[in-house]
């Protein structure tokens, strides 16, 4: 393992019965970046989570987990990593400072419990009984367990899934000040605008195998955006330009072009409109993020499948 890499998995594969969960994935995630796996419901995104956070065994490959294979690490190894899981069994007649009290004791250096339940917004359900809290705050205690460790790598599988903007939001934040105090952040999700948000790099994961892996720029940075506006003054019924780059609709004076540059774009328009006594009016860019090129690359994946 180079010792940049927090995780570097070649051809892991995992089977049950005659299901082939995971057949030969490959990731490497830089120390200190967010690295998120994307994939519908049955991809293997759990399954390749669970194998390296050591909690499940491999049929196939290699893999190095901060200098160490997860199936044989100790347990100084696994006090370096922490894990949010998609469903918690936590003990619901603790209180939330009693329980991360108690979560800490299990790890050498723990976080302070107040400063870390003050960064969650749980300080005022400090005292409160786990059962007694709301699905955003218990998420967020979720959290605060898989953190209160202190460490060095975090799986966070699902960590919004079911809650409401607001919280997402705020969760979203605490993952950013994570990554930027140098934490690595392993992250699968069914949101393509937190991947888009949060991620350094994304891997596609369907079907047990990896179709598509880069930075959301890399990922999206090809695909077309839509631009739209109105002209006014003079320019509404002048000759459009010739030479822009794209597809041009023209309806009265709503235009439409689909382009893959659209600063590009707008920057012809404005300067053809002011040299005509007229401007643009109701601008609008939509570009095709991550979501459309994950649709896309499900279609075209089933697509190929099905020949």
């Amino acid at each position: 393992m180079t010792q940049s890499m927090a995780i570097e998995a070649r051809g892991i594969a995992r089977r049950y019965g005659d299901v082939q969960a995971l057949a030969g994935v490959d990731l490497q995630v830089e120390s200190g970046e967010v690295f998120a796996v994307l994939g519908p419901n049955g991809a293997g995104k759990t399954t390749l989570v669970e194998i390296l956070e050591g909690l499940r065994r491999r049929d196939a490959g290699d893999a190095v987990v901060l200098g160490s294979d997860p199936e044989d690490a100790k347990r100084r190894w696994r006090s370096r990593i922490g894990a949010v899981l998609q469903v918690s069994t936590q003990s619901d007649e603790l209180t939330v400072g009693e329980i991360v009290q108690a979560f800490g004791a299990y790890y050498p250096n723990p976080l302070e419990v107040e400063p870390l339940l003050d960064a969650l917004d749980l300080t005022a359900q400090r005292d409160r009984k786990v059962f007694q809290l709301s699905g955003g705050q218990r998420r967020r205690l979720d959290i605060a367990l898989g953190l209160v460790g202190d460490p060095e790598l975090v799986f966070l599988d699902e960590p919004t899934t079911g809650l409401d903007p607001e919280v997402r939001i705020r969760i979203w934040e605490f993952v950013k000040t994570l990554s930027e105090g140098g934490t690595t952040i392993l992250l699968t999700t069914h949101y393509m605008e937190e991947a888009e948000k949060l991620a350094d790099q994304v891997a596609v994961l369907v079907s047990g195998k990896v179709i598509a892996q880069g930075s959301p720029r890399q990922l999206t940075g090809a695909q077309q955006s839509r631009v739209s506006f109105r002209l006014s003054g003079p320019a509404a019924t002048a000759s459009l330009p010739e030479g822009v780059p794209g597809l041009i609709t023209r309806d009265g004076d709503l235009i439409e072009v689909t382009t893959t540059n659209p600063t590009d774009t707008v920057t012809r328009f404005v300067g053809w409109a002011t040299e005509r006594g007229g401007s643009l009016t109701d601008l609008n860019v939509e570009k095709h993020g991550l979501e459309q090129v994950y649709l896309d690359l499900l279609t075209n994946t089933r697509e190929e499948t099905s020949l």
